[in-house]
C-alpha cells in the first residue's frame, strides 16, 4: 500500500479528530519501538499518520507532529527519551477503549486488508 492509496482511503472514510490523535499515538509507539503490529501494518500506519497529521486532533497537542518529524530524522538518545515520554502521555490521555475502537474501525473499514508482511524478506 502506498501513500496515494491511504490518502484515498482517508477521503472515503471520514476521519474524526480523535482518530487523528489515535494515529499520532500509534506513530509515537512505532517510533518508541513499542508497537506490536507486523512490519507491513506499521508501514501502513505511518502512511495513515502522514495522511491525517494536518487535520485537527481532539486531545493531543499539534506540536507532537514536529516532534514526530524530528524523531524520524534523528533518533538520538535524547529524542528517544522525548518520544518515550510523549508516548506515555498520549497513552494516558487517550483511553484504551478509544484506542481499541480506532484500531477496530480501521480494520473494519479495510485499511489493513491484503497487507503482506515482508519482514521475512528483509
Amino acid at each position: 500500500m502506498n501513500f496515494e492509496q491511504v490518502r484515498a482511503w482517508v477521503a472515503a472514510h471520514p476521519v474524526q479528530p480523535i482518530h487523528v490523535d489515535c494515529a499520532t499515538a500509534v506513530m509515537l509507539k512505532i517510533l518508541d519501538g513499542k508497537c506490536k503490529m507486523k512490519a507491513a501494518e506499521k508501514q501502513v500506519m505511518e502512511l495513515l499518520y502522514d495522511a491525517v497529521k494536518s487535520l485537527p486532533g481532539e486531545v493531543l497537542e499539534s506540536s507532537l507532529h514536529g516532534l514526530v518529524e524530528s524523531a524520524r530524522e534523528n533518533a538520538d538518545d535524547a529524542m528517544k527519551m522525548r518520544i518515550y515520554e510523549q508516548r506515555l502521555l498520549a497513552e494516558t490521555t487517550i483511553s484504551r477503549p478509544v484506542m481499541k475502537g480506532f484500531k477496530a474501525w480501521i480494520r473494519q473499514n479495510g485499511l489493513l486488508d491484503d497487507i503482506e508482511d515482508h519482514e521475512a524478506d528483509s
